[in-house]
C-alpha cells in the first residue's frame, strides 16, 4: 500500500476510522488507503475507545450512531486527550446537530451519504491546517511569537497564551485566532475567514463560524481577553482595538 509521507517525523498519516457498518468502514479505509493513508478500522465505540487509549493517530473519521459508546462521547474523549483532527460522518443533517458537534470539538462534519472524493478533499484540508505538530512540548522561549495585547501566539508550536495562561484550542479555533492576528486591522467577512482557515473557497455556514468564535471566547473567559475578538454586525469579525 502506498503510504502518505506527511505525518509527524515523515511517517505515514495514521487514520482511525470509526464506523459500525462494515461495508462503509471498508469503503472509507480503501478510499483513504488508496490516497496514501494508513487506516485502522474500529466497528464500535468501545473498540475505538480502546484504540485511542493505547495508540496515537493523526486523524479520526467518526460516525455518531455506534454500539457500545456513541460517537459524541468518542469526540469528547479524543478532544480531552489531544488536538488530533476529527471529521464526523453522520446521517444527521440538521444544522443544530452540526453545531453541537463543533462545540464538542469536531473539526468538520460530513453528511451521509457523501461523495468519496469530497471525503478525501475534506480530510486533506484538515491535515493541511493541522501541519502535524509533534506530540512533544516545545520550549516557547525559543520560538518566534506574535503579541497582541495580553495574547502571545506561537504559530510553530500552535500555542496561544492569554494573560500568561495557556489556552487549549482545537485546530480550527487556533487557525481562526492566527488568521485574525496576522491581519489585526482587517475586518473579516465570514466567507473570508472560512477561506483563510479552511484554505478553500466554498459556501460557508455562518453558524459554524459563529460557533468556533463562541468557543474561543468561552475558553478565554477568566483571562480578561475574551473581548479581543470583536463582532462587526452584518459583516464578520475583527480584532478589537486595545490600548
Amino acid at each position: 500500500m502506498l503510504e502518505r509521507e506527511n505525518g509527524p517525523e515523515g511517517r505515514a498519516v495514521r487514520a482511525l476510522v470509526v464506523e459500525d457498518d462494515a461495508s462503509i468502514n471498508d469503503v472509507i479505509c480503501s478510499t483513504l488507503g488508496g490516497s496514501g493513508f494508513l487506516c485502522t478500522p474500529a466497528y464500535s465505540g468501545t473498540e475505538a475507545r480502546l484504540l485511542i487509549e493505547r495508540d496515537s493517530f493523526d486523524l479520526v473519521v467518526c460516525d455518531l450512531m455506534l454500539p457500545g459508546m456513541p460517537g459524541e462521547e468518542i469526540v469528547s474523549l479524543i478532544r480531552k486527550r489531544s488536538a488530533v483532527p476529527i471529521l464526523v460522518t453522520s446521517a444527521k443533517a440538521q444544522v443544530v446537530d452540526r453545531v453541537a458537534l463543533l462545540r464538542m470539538g469536531a473539526d468538520d462534519y460530513l453528511v451521509k451519504p457523501f461523495d468519496l472524493d469530497e471525503l478525501v478533499a475534506r480530510v486533506e484540508a484538515l491535515l493541511r491546517r493541522s501541519k502535524h505538530p509533534t506530540a512533544g512540548i516545545s520550549d516557547s522561549e525559543d520560538l518566534p511569537a506574535s503579541i497582541y495585547g495580553k495574547w502571545t501566539l506561537f504559530e510553530d508550536a500552535r500555542r496561544l497564551e492569554a494573560a500568561g495562561k495557556p489556552i487549549k484550542l482545537t485546530r480550527t479555533e487556533f487557525d481562526i485566532v492566527a488568521a485574525l492576528m496576522r491581519h489585526p486591522r482587517k475586518v473579516f467577512t465570514k466567507r473570508e475567514l472560512y477561506r483563510e482557515v479552511w484554505h478553500e473557497d466554498a459556501a460557508v455556514e455562518e453558524k459554524a463560524v459563529n460557533t468556533h468564535v463562541s468557543n474561543i471566547r468561552a475558553k478565554l473567559k477568566g483571562t480578561g481577553t475574551e473581548s479581543y475578538i470583536e463582532t462587526v454586525w452584518g459583516i464578520g469579525f475583527k480584532l478589537a482595538e486595545i490600548e
